[in-house]
């Protein structure tokens, strides 16, 4: 039961949604005053009352970017990006309760994939807004119970101490999954093995940017401790040594699925034993084609030497900091030794010598390598994939006349995502480039001044997902990123500007 404060609040902000606008129509249509590049950019936030949480650390970035990008149509997509997550999708927040629900955006559940990304750039404001530090804590909270309970799904209802009702989602009707779940409890039941990682990288975020470790609780330990154990499970090959099916995990796909019907009784193709960690659905919530998902791999490696860091730093389970940093090399030696082929590394294999060599917008992608610390962007293997992926060389590449990039299946080869020109952004130091990709980002909101999940390579008005709140925070991410790593291509005294000052 909710107590009198905070039902109180709670009525509160049931009065003020009702007198705001839906923003999933309100971004779909230009809103307030142009920009005064030649874009003309609309003014994308919902009016202050409306908006879902408000920071003074937030604004205060904003105002510090607006007065320092040299390009005001720049300035106005960064205005909009930069506190999108904060003003349009935190649906639930109750500090004394250290819970809150966040959603992804035009969906009402709350992704562990998405979650980690719409607050990474907010994290290095933490040591200087106190409630934003409680909030990404109270989201650490909730997605620990989550996981502790359903560690192999990555996108769940709201919390019950909320009151808001779980939404009934059609494209799981008809699909079996084994762990079984509760509908009340989960939104989306697809194993990606990214989602946890997500949710290691939203931890170990918090603790470098505070240095407080009293995220770490009897929830997140359970959190922590099933992820190893899905680690443990999902390092297996199909058969053991007698060919007894080893399987913790299936999902049927089918009847009414945005998949068809999952081969090998919802289990999918076999796999070897590599010293990689499966996957059964990317980062896109697509099926894989093979098991070993060599990014998400590459995100686990970089994660669980975090893990030990925070574990070591915070002198607590010294023994699963061990553990960890061991997982962290066998994974990391296993993609370098079963992805890498003539300096190209495959997207997926399968442990027989299976091989996609592709990418897939959606982070992690072998395109965001070094976003996601796993490599140096001038290591010749990256190097020579990067130049592969933004090429005909993948399937999933395209170019039109205003607008290129990677996409994938989840939507089609020919709808490629601004995502990957973000991460292709990450992957290099060569200004042109970098000018080239930001302005073909730039130039692609359909005059709508957000990030789109996808957009057409024949018609460039032609998009999809109007607010996506994971693409805004990445793009105002690397915009950061820029400021700090390339101020002279952005700002206007060239001076580097970072969120730590």
């Amino acid at each position: 039961m909710l107590g009198p404060a905070v039902a109180v609040l709670a009525a509160a902000a049931s009065v003020r949604a009702a007198s705001c606008p839906d923003y999933s129509s309100f971004s779909m249509s230009p809103q307030g005053n142009a920009s005064l590049g030649p874009l003309g950019l609309p003014f994308m936030r919902p009016a202050e009352e409306c908006r879902t949480f408000k920071s003074p650390a937030v604004e205060q970035v904003i105002a510090d970017m607006k007065a320092k990008l040299k390009n005001p149509d720049l300035a106005r997509l960064f205005e909009n990006t930069f506190p999108n997550t904060l003003d349009t999708t935190v649906k639930y927040f109750n500090k004394e309760q250290n819970l809150a629900f966040i959603i992804t955006g035009d969906i009402t559940a709350q992704w562990l994939r998405d979650t980690a990304n719409q607050f990474a750039h907010y994290q290095a404001l933490l040591p200087k807004d106190p409630e934003l530090k409680a909030l990404v804590k109270a989201v650490i909270n909730n997605e620990a119970r989550y996981i502790k309970q359903y560690p192999y799904c990555g996108a769940f209802q709201p919390p019950p101490e909320s009151g808001l009702s779980p939404t009934h989602n059609d494209w799981n009707d008809g699909v079996t999954i084994n762990p079984p779940i509760n509908t009340n409890i989960v939104f989306e039941c697809k194993y990606e093995l990214d989602s946890l990682c997500g949710f290691l990288k939203l931890s170990r975020a918090y603790f470098q940017n505070t240095n407080d470790s009293s995220f770490i609780n009897d929830d997140w330990n359970a959190a922590v401790k099933q992820i190893f154990k899905v680690i443990e499970e999902q390092s297996q090959p199909t058969f053991d040594e007698d060919f007894n099916l080893l399987s913790y995990y299936s999902w049927s796909g089918g009847n009414g699925a945005l998949s068809p019907m999952v081969n090998n009784h919802g289990n999918n193709e076999p796999n070897a034993y590599t010293g990689m960690v499966k996957t059964h659905h990317r980062p896109s919530d697509d099926l894989a084609t093979f098991a070993f998902l060599t990014p998400a791999n590459a995100m686990l490696s970089v994660e669980l030497k975090h893990l030990a860091d925070v574990f070591n730093k915070a002198k607590v389970q010294e023994d699963v900091a061990d553990n960890a940093r061991a997982l962290s090399k066998r994974i990391s030696d296993a993609v370098w030794k079963h992805t890498v082929v003539d300096n190209i590394f495959a997207y997926e294999t399968n442990g027989f010598g299976g091989r996609y060599v592709m990418d897939d917008a959606n982070v992690p992608s072998l395109l965001s390598l070094p976003y996601l610390g796993f490599l140096d962007k001038k290591h010749p293997a990256y190097v020579a994939t990067r130049k592969l992926l933004l090429s005909r060389g993948n399937p999933y590449y395209s170019r039109g006349k205003q607008f290129f990039g990677v996409g994938g299946p989840h939507v089609d080869a020919w709808d490629p995502w601004p995502m990957s020109l973000i991460s292709s952004i990450y992957g290099t130091d060569n200004d042109k480039e970098i000018t080239d990709m930001l302005e073909t980002i730039l130039n692609n909101t359909a005059g709508l001044g957000l990030i789109h999940e996808s957009v057409n390579i024949y018609n460039n008005h032609q998009y999809t997902r109007s607010w996506f709140a994971w693409a805004n925070s990445y793009f105002a991410e690397m915009v950061l990123d820029l400021a700090e790593r390339k101020p002279h291509l952005i700002l206007k005294d060239s001076k580097p500007y970072r969120l730590q000052d």
